[in-house]
């Protein structure tokens, strides 16, 4: 998983309340088990018309948002159904951090695990934010998660909370697996010394 350090990019604005996760990434795009790919399908229902072009008036459709690294919504966005695929989906796009006033509770936890930074900030922070991100690719904003702030095009800084934990496997591109893989040494040893002292569970006594 690829760390989570500092972030400057363009961020999309999104003030709708209430995005689910069939809507991130409907449920006919969920077959494949790969993280890959998907961000062409992101928003599908919103972004396609029936007969597959562009519509002009979904903001990841226009410039500089097909460029976007943040998404800045309203209320409860990841709603609906479990599924990793919608963080699988906003990252394969390009987008690696969502700020908005509250998140569902699976996808909040399911994204730091698969390298998306979800950032909570009151309502009226959020709309400030979209307007800074509605004046396009002159307004670049700033996500720097060590020091735990968003910083604005004009230079104000905004702290944002984030679990200690979160924070140090975002920092350090850790996933589950990579956590396990840190104990390799330790489990390791372990196999070995109960190999050694009950080698019928492991086969080697016969």
């Amino acid at each position: 998983m690829q760390p989570f350090t500092t972030l400057t990019g363009v961020a999309a604005p999104m003030p709708v309340a209430n995005v689910d996760t069939d809507q991130i990434i409907p449920a006919r795009f969920l077959k494949t088990i790969k993280r890959t790919g998907l961000g062409k399908n992101l928003f599908d229902g919103l972004r396609y018309e029936p007969d597959g072009s562009e519509k002009p008036g979904f903001v990841l459709n226009q410039e500089p948002y097909r460029h976007a690294e943040i998404l800045i919504a309203h209320e409860n966005f990841g709603c609906g159904s479990s599924r990793e695929h919608a963080p699988w989906a906003l990252i394969d796009f390009g987008i690696r951090a969502v700020i908005a006033p509250s998140f569902a509770d699976i996808f909040r936890n399911n994204s730091p695990k698969n390298g998306l930074l979800p950032i909570v900030l009151p309502r009226a922070v959020c709309d400030l934010l979209i307007e800074d991100a509605a004046m396009g690719a002159n307004a670049r904003i700033s996500i720097d998660l060590g020091r735990q702030v968003v910083i604005r095009p004009n230079g104000e800084e905004i702290g944002f909370e984030v679990n200690a934990l979160t924070k140090h496997l975002m920092l350090n591109g850790l996933d589950d697996i990579g956590q396990t893989l840190q104990h390799d040494s330790a489990i390791g040893a372990f196999e070995a010394r109960r190999a050694a002292a009950e080698p019928w569970r492991t086969g080697t006594a016969l």
